[in-house]
């Protein structure tokens, strides 16, 4: 069968060109790889038949002849290595890239998404504004350490771009729109190489034109998270 992976059918505005199929979707193109998409909704997802496969009741999921798995690390990971595509050959730098990839989803993410936090999801709540200063001071401590791992180099590990760069890339992309990382120049740069790259345009206006005009009334609801 054609790799298939979920994705969201409708998202708020505010999520479009953020939400987690995107990174499957670039490490499809990567590799030339045809992949179809089933598009979802917010109530199937959260479905038992949907937790049967995803128990967090999340996307993207993944299926091919071979497997079937959920979590978009997981995801890239086993599409870029089945394809042979943004792998070192050399096991010390597959293993590195490898370590920058969890990196980017352990270490940096969760920090990432607590702006998110209380910026969209929670900013209704009376406590966001007061968080808000310490969320970024904790941010930009991360993207400090960050900043300094990169330094000049084009890539975390070398002058190639591998599937750590891609999920690294992926992560600080959340941060689009917000101005964080024009406190870190290095960085930006390296987030404005990843997303110039054919792939990544390719699959973010492929992202984009999944989406459906009609707002379903099951999806419309202040801070649920897409």
């Amino acid at each position: 069968m054609t790799p298939t992976i979920t994705a969201f059918k409708w998202v708020p505005e505010f999520a479009r060109g953020f939400v987690r199929d995107i990174r499957a979707r670039w490490a499809f193109e990567e590799a030339g790889q045809a992949y179809g998409v089933d598009l979802v909704d917010g109530i199937y997802v959260k479905s038992q038949a949907h937790r049967l496969f995803q128990p967090f009741g999340q996307i993207p999921t993944y299926r091919d002849d071979h497997v079937e798995i959920f979590e978009s690390g997981a995801i890239v990971l086993h599409i870029c290595e089945t394809n042979g595509v943004l792998v070192p050959t050399d096991p010390a730098a597959r293993i590195r890239a490898v370590q920058w990839l969890i990196a980017a989803l352990n270490s940096v993410e969760p920090w990432v998404m607590q702006l998110a936090v209380v910026n969209v999801f929670e900013a209704d709540r009376a406590w966001s504004p007061s968080r808000r200063p310490k969320v970024l001071d904790d941010l930009h401590a991360r993207l400090k350490d960050l900043s300094g791992a990169l330094g000049d180099k084009t890539t975390l590990d070398s002058s190639t771009f591998t599937f750590g760069d891609l999920m690294m890339v992926s992560v600080l992309g959340g941060l689009r729109g917000t101005g964080v990382l024009d406190a870190h120049p290095n960085l930006a740069a390296y987030v404005a190489r990843g997303e110039a790259r054919p792939a990544h345009q390719k699959a973010m206006a492929d992202h984009l034109a999944s989406f459906s005009d009609e707002q379903p009334a099951a999806l419309n609801r202040p801070g649920q998270r897409p």
